[in-house]
């Protein structure tokens, strides 16, 4: 193996614990476990505070998904946002649009779900006043926080039109260390604490929003609580059952190449070649055509039964070069487990970086741009439409064990990279039984587009292997010689995602890690 430290170890505890990507996120959630709060008002807290400190990653302007395992059974909620009355695919294409725009376009921007999601998980889970749970969230907005190196590096990246929008945040967050407020996020918060989801979507934060939108959304699209609770889409895999959210996320990705995987002769060593190769090919074969397959409403179960099938397509000694999507986000993952093993799998996101640059006027929330996934193309099963939810990156993941018990909660930013570093963490986790931390700081590999990072999928020549600089050093030859395009970039590379476990190990203690690629994320227990 390549020499590199190892940066965190693994985080022992007997009751409670929760993993984010942001320090001030963690404690935020920990003082809520020292109140009587259980797994779900830590995950809200958490998610919460990092909404305020991290919204180049998450925010209130944003979607949420969660898988929840309480009392042996797992439930999924899908908080993610549908597109407005006023949506139309028909006056973009007559535009001469092909495709959806990426920034400084509120067409992009579908109703936020997070705050509805949030709401959903109290009022079915929760056991503090949401005032209580949402104060560390509202001290922060208030009174302050340091600016972390990635919140002023993501400000650095903005253009002209951004730094305009975004202008609360850059006039502030000069360096790392600044102090940043942000006023208009602790009103909405309070509005939330003191009215609940009509609060936001109803008050200051909707009121502006529908003004900016000019027709997009109207009061309905906003007064209609949005959350729903799914079928977990689950599968045998790894000695475990895997659970996901079904499409429109695309978490069916993970469980389809974990299966495929799962039925593959893995080297013992993750450190071979061989086990990365196998694992890109499980992921290419399970992931090439979800552009066509993935829409709002898709057959999860279908899917996955489609991705069983193709065990022969995957080539032992040679890349198959196949074409899958590779798209970048920004988006963040936090997990919580309580000493009751409640466990929460909570993944929150804008989509990329900051979302679609553009700001509720009132509050300073920066939007979303989930509607990305949306295609223009007429008739396609994900096009455009009003009350239409985006084919969606986020897919947290849980795992239990074979008597429905909790064994593990995880999952990782990444956009379209999530299913393949959620591929590699599971089978470090439950097939070679490394520790949390080990299968988080491991080097890992993803697929990107050859040109921009956008055009995997319709590059004629297929996508990049791309690897993290302190990978196993036979990887790099290795990939090569079995028909790989590598490219090599720095060692624990944002690129590769944020990713964090929680694990029950046998004699019921938490074992858990933080991503180090965060450089402020933590895992706390108690």
């Amino acid at each position: 193996m390549a020499a590199v430290s190892i940066p965190f170890s693994s985080t022992r505890a007997p009751g409670s614990m929760i993993a984010s990507a942001d320090q001030l996120a963690t404690q935020a959630g920990m003082s809520i476990y020292s109140l009587g709060g259980n797994a779900i008002d830590a995950a809200i807290a958490t998610n919460a505070a990092i909404a305020v400190t991290s919204p180049q990653l998450c925010g209130l302007g944003g979607d949420l998904f969660a898988l929840v395992h309480v009392d042996c059974k797992v439930f999924a909620i899908n908080a993610s946002g549908r597109a407005g009355s006023g949506s139309s695919a028909a006056d973009m294409r007559d535009e001469g649009l092909q495709e959806m725009p990426f920034r400084h376009d509120i067409r992009t921007v579908t109703v936020p779900g997070c705050v509805d999601g949030w709401c959903a998980l109290h009022a079915q889970f929760g056991r503090l006043p949401l005032a209580r749970i949402l104060a560390p969230a509202i001290r922060l907005a208030e009174d302050g926080f340091p600016a972390s190196p990635l919140l002023v590096g993501s400000l650095n990246r903005l253009d002209d039109r951004g730094r305009i929008s975004l202008h609360e945040l850059v006039t502030q967050a000069l360096r790392p260390g600044d102090g940043v407020r942000r006023p208009g996020v602790a009103r909405a918060l309070r509005s939330v604490a003191a009215d609940g989801r009509d609060g936001f979507y109803l008050g200051e934060f909707g009121d502006g929003l529908r003004h900016m939108a000019r027709g997009l959304f109207n009061q309905s699209d906003l007064s209609k609580p949005g959350p729903e609770w799914v079928q977990p889409l689950s599968q045998p895999a790894f000695t475990k059952v895997l659970h996901t959210i079904p499409p429109n996320s695309q978490g069916y990705l993970t469980l389809g190449a974990a299966g495929l995987a799962d039925r593959l002769d893995l080297p013992g060593d993750p450190n071979d070649p061989l086990w990365a190769h196998l694992l890109i090919e499980a992921a290419t074969a399970a992931g090439h055509d979800r552009p066509a397959v993935l829409f709002d409403g898709a057959d999860g179960a279908a899917l996955l039964a489609s991705i069983a099938g193709r065990l022969g397509d995957i080539d032992v000694g040679s890349s198959s070069h196949r074409v899958v999507p590779t798209v970048d986000g920004d988006t963040t993952y936090l997990c919580t487990v309580d000493s009751e093993r409640m466990g929460v799998s909570l993944i929150q996101s804008n989509a990329s970086g900051f979302g679609s640059w553009l700001v509720e006027p009132n509050t300073q929330i920066n939007l979303h741009n989930r509607g990305l996934g949306f295609s223009l193309e007429e008739g396609h099963l994900g096009e455009l439409a009003p009350g239409r939810r985006p084919p969606h990156t986020l897919s947290p993941a849980l795992a239990t064990n074979a008597d429905g018990s909790l064994a593990a909660v995880f999952g990782t930013m990444g956009g379209d990279a999530q299913p393949q570093i959620l591929l590699q963490i599971a089978a470090r986790l439950f097939v070679h039984g490394e520790s949390p931390a080990m299968a988080i700081n491991a080097g890992r590999w993803a697929l990107n587009g050859p040109v921009t990072g956008f055009d995997t999928w319709t590059a004629a020549e297929g996508p990049h292997v791309i690897v993290e600089g302190h990978i196993a050093e036979q990887w790099s030859d290795g990939l090569r010689a079995l028909g790989h395009r590598v490219v090599m970039l720095p060692p624990f590379d944002s690129s590769f995602g944020h990713a964090h476990a929680i694990v029950v190990e046998p004699n019921g203690l938490l074992v858990g890690a933080a991503d180090p690629r965060t450089r402020v994320g933590s895992v706390a227990g108690l």
